[in-house]
C-alpha cells in the first residue's frame, strides 16, 4: 500500500495473446501462490495493465450456498456488470495490506465480461464470495484498495487484532 502503481488506473491490453502477457500471467501465479492468496491483479506485481487472475475454492462458496469450486481464471481486459447491488458487508484481506483486514459492502451479484490468454471474449455471472473476488481485484485495476470502500473503519485493522476477543463482548 502506497506504492504509485497501486493508485494509478492500469491500461488495457492490446494483445492478449502476446507472449509477454502469458509470462506476467505465470510470474502472478507463482506470487499468488507463494503468498497463498486467491486473487492477484498485475498492478500487484508493479505491472499497470488490465489483468487479473483469481481462483475460488470451494470451501470458499458454501457459506453461499455453492460449493463448486471456480478454477483458476485470467481476466484481461475485464468489465463488471453489478446484476443485483445489495451491499453485502464481509471481511476482506489483501496481499498489498500484509495482515490486515476490514469489513468491506459489495454487490452481491455481478456480471463480468473480459477476454482470455487465447484472445477470446467470455461472460460469467458470480454470486457470493467469487463475486466479492472479482470485484476486489478488479479494484485494483482503477487504483481502488478495498479501505477505500469501507463504511466503517472501526473493523479495519491487524487480522491477529481483529482475531482477539473483544472486552465488549465480555
Amino acid at each position: 500500500m502506497g506504492h504509485p502503481v497501486l493508485r494509478q488506473t492500469a491500461v488495457p491490453v492490446t494483445d492478449p495473446t502476446d507472449p509477454e502477457i502469458a509470462r506476467l500471467v505465470a510470474d502472478m501465479l507463482d506470487t499468488l501462490e507463494d503468498a497463498g492468496g486467491v486473487g492477484l491483479a498485475a498492478p500487484q506485481v508493479h505491472v499497470p495493465l488490465r489483468v487479473v487472475i483469481f481462483y475460488v475454492p470451494a470451501a470458499r462458496t458454501e457459506d453461499d450456498g455453492g460449493g463448486e469450486e471456480v478454477p483458476l481464471t485470467v481476466l484481461v481486459n475485464p468489465e463488471i456488470e453489478v446484476l443485483d447491488s445489495t451491499p453485502v458487508e464481509r471481511v476482506e484481506a489483501c496481499l498489498s495490506l500484509p495482515d490486515m483486514a476490514g469489513r468491506v459492502p459489495r454487490a452481491s451479484r455481478i456480471r463480468y465480461r473480459a477476454v482470455g490468454l487465447d484472445g477470446q471474449p467470455f461472460e460469467r455471472e458470480a454470486a457470493g464470495f467469487h463475486a466479492r473476488v472479482v470485484q476486489h481485484e478488479c479494484d485494483h485495476l482503477d487504483g481502488t484498495l478495498y479501505p477505500m470502500r469501507m463504511t466503517d473503519l472501526s473493523t479495519f485493522g491487524f487480522v491477529d487484532e481483529l482475531r482477539k476477543p473483544s472486552t465488549e463482548d465480555a
